[in-house]
């Protein structure tokens, strides 16, 4: 016969589980846009975007600028989010007057002192296998990890279709 304990703690147990696996679900919420930049020790990712997507699109891209203030380069490796099947380093190059994206061999370089930036046209991050779409006014957590600095979990503000930019205008970089 289970102690009233026991069956307190069933009872926590039944009422937190549902909790816990819907705020484990949630990997999109709808918070405002978070301009807070997000760091370790040496390296600050801040402007983290994505685009809004279609309902039927399964795949997406996100963008940030990742500063290096540390005195040895470091390399971004891989990024995860709960929102995608899996998330992919892209590249964009022309290719015979063909743009193409391609998925980046051995990671993003971010030098010493210096930054990198993940636009549009140019290094981003890809979500791939869309578990639901993105959409504008939620953020989005991608966990990122570098070589040196280990890991950094930012939030991506999402933005319109067509953004270029992480306060969704159209300021693209050329």
């Amino acid at each position: 016969m289970p102690t009233i304990a026991c069956r307190a703690a069933r009872a926590v147990h039944r009422g937190v589980a549902p909790v816990l696996a819907v705020a484990a679900l949630s990997t999109v919420t709808s918070t405002p846009i978070a301009a807070e930049p997000y760091r370790t020790a040496s390296i600050t990712v801040s402007d983290a975007w994505a685009r809004e997507t279609a309902p039927a699109q399964k795949a997406g891209g996100g963008f940030m600028i990742i500063d290096n203030a540390g005195n040895r380069a470091d390399r971004l490796l891989s990024a995860a989010s709960g929102v995608a099947d899996k998330v992919e380093l892209h590249t964009v190059s022309m290719d015979g007057g063909v743009m193409r994206m391609r998925p980046v061999a051995g990671g993003i370089a971010i030098p010493a002192r210096g930054k990198v930036e993940l636009r549009p046209g140019s290094f981003h991050i890809m979500f791939m296998g869309l578990k639901a779409p993105l959409r504008r006014g939620e953020t989005v957590p991608v966990t990122l990890r570098f070589a040196r600095a280990g890991t950094v979990t930012a939030r991506l503000a999402v933005q319109p279709i067509g953004a270029m930019g992480p306060d969704g205008g159209h300021h693209g970089h050329h």
